[in-house]
């Protein structure tokens, strides 16, 4: 059984930092660097996987410059997506609070599938995250920071409800879509003036990014890049693609498309950090490097963790993460503490002097403390609320990739709760990293005082927990397309 350290032992995470050249130690930072609020550079990839980088261990995709970043940086290798699919990590990302306070549950609709196949009424999704709450660029403003958004929005449209409406300067390429029509030029994106015919998406955004860097390098800024990539439809430049083509897979990484859109993508993440250096901004900058959610199952492997993109187990909602922050942390470092998306408006206010919004419920924590070298938060747990269905698309998952749930962290110890009947598994992730070992039955009192932390949270931000049967569930039919699919799967 491969638990969490030993995994990480076995990945090479610590001979990439020993390659690296990067000695553990505290960047020193000048007395320009120490007067002037940092800048902020937030990288959200869409869809990309835990391991779905070189240093977590993938030895087909390759990010020598994400890998630099890790070095440079402090690796959190238990870090969580608030969900396990785009516009509700997004929703908890740019207002600090769990799904319940805003509503945002899911990528639109809830009611996923045939309606003979749900056991119980999901709980609707907003598709919008309310231009009333306060987002993280709003409550940076008063700080003095000018803000971008570019990239992926999935929030709402401007002027209602996209990212200028929601307190940024700048909204390049933003809008209620969840993925690009195309990849390359023309983009048929309302927010984003096509390039020349065949220009890659991905690299103009990385354009749009330094032309901000630089034009803001005198004064402090945010900015969010929240690339599209590596999110479907999978399309990468061709002589990219054949590169992979004839790269040995490494388990169930070997798509050669999926691969030249990472490779792309951590070759944007270069061009930024030379940029901040070559500007003389390096040192005065905080750099995240995140993801959304797991990635996708029918395109990369997550394991050792279960499951993917979608789904409440490790593989849809434990992310690749990184953070950078010369003069506060340790290049090299690494920690273990679980940390979660929406701890990111807290930290940030914290790190460049600015405010809480007032009245603005916050429900993460700051990390600040884990930043400079801390080994644990005040908070005992973190949770997530999926009150959805999500069809599979594979037929080892059945019907359902993932029906109405939540869960919780607590420790070493993970529950997750199943809505439609009830039921409950419980994991020790030390041990299990892979989840294959339900306690839940063999440890009844453990499975019940981490329930009992659940239930208590969900009454406490009202948590909608679906009960109402659906009149119109057919058992008989979920089962027998439920056996065919897995029969399907196990011929294979």
């Amino acid at each position: 059984m491969l638990n969490r350290r030993s995994f990480l032992k076995k990945a090479g995470f610590a001979a990439v930092l020993a390659s690296s050249g990067v000695r553990s130690q505290v960047l020193g930072a000048d007395e320009k660097s120490k007067n002037r609020k940092p800048n902020v550079v937030f990288i959200l990839i869409d869809d990309m996987g835990w391991r779905d980088v070189g240093f977590m261990g993938s030895k087909y995709y390759e990010t020598p410059n994400i890998d630099r970043l890790a070095s440079e940086g402090m690796v959190f290798t238990d870090a969580y997506a608030n969900a396990p699919n785009c516009a509700p990590s997004r929703a908890c990302l740019m207002s600090g609070q769990y799904s319940p306070r805003h509503g945002v549950y899911t990528v639109a609709p809830s009611a996923r599938g045939k309606s003979i196949y749900r056991k119980i009424v999901p709980t609707p999704t907003k598709r919008v995250l309310d231009p009333a709450i306060p987002t993280l660029a709003e409550a940076l403003k008063p700080a003095g920071y000018v803000s971008a958004s570019m990239g992926k929005w999935h929030l709402g449209n401007d002027p209602q409800a996209g990212p200028v409406a929601q307190g940024f300067d700048l909204n390049v390429g933003g809008f209620q879509a969840g993925h690009p029509k195309s990849y390359f030029s023309p983009y048929r994106n309302p927010e984003l003036e096509d390039g020349p015919r065949g220009e890659y998406l991905t690299d103009r955004l990385t354009d749009e990014a330094l032309k901000f860097i630089e034009t803001n390098k005198d004064r402090p800024f945010f900015l969010y890049l929240p690339h599209y990539a590596v999110h479907t439809p999978l399309q990468a430049k061709k002589q990219m693609i054949e590169k992979y083509k004839n790269k040995e897979p490494d388990g169930g990484q070997n798509n050669s498309t999926y691969a030249a859109m990472v490779e792309s993508t951590d070759k944007g993440v270069g061009r930024i950090m030379d940029k901040l250096a070559e500007l003389g901004i390096e040192d005065e900058t905080i750099v995240v490097f995140f993801s959304d959610n797991g990635g996708h199952g029918g395109v990369t492997d997550n394991s050792p963790l279960r499951g993917s993109k979608g789904m409440l187990y490790e593989g849809g909602i434990r992310e690749p993460l990184i953070v950078k922050w010369p003069g506060k942390v340790k290049a090299g470092s690494n920690c273990d503490v679980p940390v979660i998306g929406t701890d990111f408006y807290p930290t940030l206010l914290e790190a460049c002097g600015a405010k809480k919004p007032a009245g603005h419920v916050l429900d993460g924590e700051s990390i600040v403390k884990l930043l400079e070298g801390g080994k644990m938060l005040e908070r005992k747990a973190v949770f997530w609320h999926f009150p959805a269905y999500l069809g599979g698309y594979k037929p080892s998952q059945g019907v359902w990739r993932t029906v109405p749930g939540g869960a919780v962290r607590v420790g070493d110890w993970k529950l997750i709760e199943f809505f439609d009947d009830g039921h409950v598994e419980l994991y020790n992730l030390k041990e299990d990293i892979g989840e294959t070992n339900d306690l839940a039955r063999k440890m009844p009192e453990k499975a019940k005082e981490l329930h009992g932390i659940l239930k208590k949270w969900q009454a406490e931000v009202d948590a909608p927990i679906p009960t109402e049967k659906n009149p119109r569930f057919d058992k008989e039919k979920f089962d027998h397309k439920d056996n065919q699919l897995k029969a399907r799967a196990k011929q294979r």
